[in-house]
């Protein structure tokens, strides 16, 4: 998960080939750490180090490793359009897949990411902060800063975020990319943990209590008032609200965009990394420590599960 992928501010020095080198056969792969899953009815996908994807057709029953294109670690997995899977990673890589995962292609990686931000860097007043970030770079052609979120509104159009306030848009299905860092009221470039949306709003969440929400018309990601000054590590939108959760035990509701948030009592200081929709108005959040808690947000209520 995000939390875990992205240990430090610093990205980490590595052989500048993992992303020209598939990733390698390994019969222990189904025992391997992993740092994303997804599900689309009883097909699951995980991904995690080393461009390591496996992959369930039973609901998790079995599982089997998939080639993957890239050797550098992968953070995130989504299933967006029926069969269609994106995952994103280390050294800015985005791969899909739209056999359900079974097959997976590379759509954009570090080289491409910094190709785009220098060709923009001029107009978005973004050169001396592009090259800062490249003194940090272990190859002077790839953006050192992973990816750690993606998500589609629909077949088309869609934003990947990530360190340094890296944010990606596209508009035809992920065939070509546009910069978005400097539309967002994010001038100290805190990393960003998430992506999410419902109908017409797309929030992003982040370091020091960061949370975006977009303004379409104006095409700006507008800053909203947080409840905590730590970090989210993720968010789960539905009709009614919006849910932030993050660092140390601390995870709010908001039914009215934001204004208005109301803190659930959870009962633990664990960080909390992924939220699962139940359908209705239930939510299973899960922890760091491997807490699994059911919130209803009817009630606000929450029920620790065994």
């Amino acid at each position: 998960m995000a939390v875990t992928a992205l240990a430090a501010d610093t990205p980490q020095r590595r052989p500048p080939d993992l992303l020209d080198s598939p990733s390698r056969p390994n019969t222990a792969a189904v025992r391997s750490i992993t740092t994303g899953i997804a599900a689309q009815g009883n097909v699951l996908v995980a991904v995690g180090p080393r461009g390591l994807i496996l992959r369930s057709a039973d609901g998790g029953q079995h599982w089997a490793q998939v080639a993957s294109p890239v050797s550098t670690d992968l953070v995130t997995v989504r299933f967006t359009q029926p069969g269609t899977v994106w995952a994103v990673g280390h050294d800015a890589v985005v791969l899909r897949s739209t056999d359900g995962g079974a097959q997976w292609d590379r759509v954009l990686d570090g080289r491409g990411v910094l190709a785009l931000l220098r060709s923009t860097a001029a107009a978005e007043g973004l050169q001396a902060e592009v090259e800062r970030t490249m003194q940090q770079s272990a190859s002077a052609d790839v953006w050192p800063a992973p990816l750690l979120d993606i998500w589609f509104a629909d077949a088309r159009r869609g934003f990947a975020v990530g360190g340094f306030g890296l944010i990606l848009a596209t508009t035809d299905g992920g065939e070509h990319w546009s910069v978005w860092t400097a539309r967002a009221d994010n001038e100290r470039r805190f990393h960003l943990y998430a992506v999410q949306g419902q109908g017409t709003q797309t929030w992003l969440a982040g370091e020091q209590g960061l949370l975006l929400r977009l303004d379409a018309a104006a095409g700006r990601f507008l800053k909203v008032d947080s409840p905590y000054n730590g970090s989210w590590f993720g968010l789960d939108l539905s009709e009614q609200r919006v849910l932030a959760y993050g660092l140390r035990g601390n995870a709010f509701a908001s039914a009215d965009n934001g204004r208005n948030w109301q803190k659930l009592e959870l009962g633990s200081e664990a960080n909390w990394v992924a939220a699962l929709p139940q359908g209705g108005d239930q939510t299973v959040l899960v922890s760091q420590s491997g807490e699994v808690l059911a919130w209803t947000a009817a009630t606000v209520a929450v029920q620790r599960q065994a």
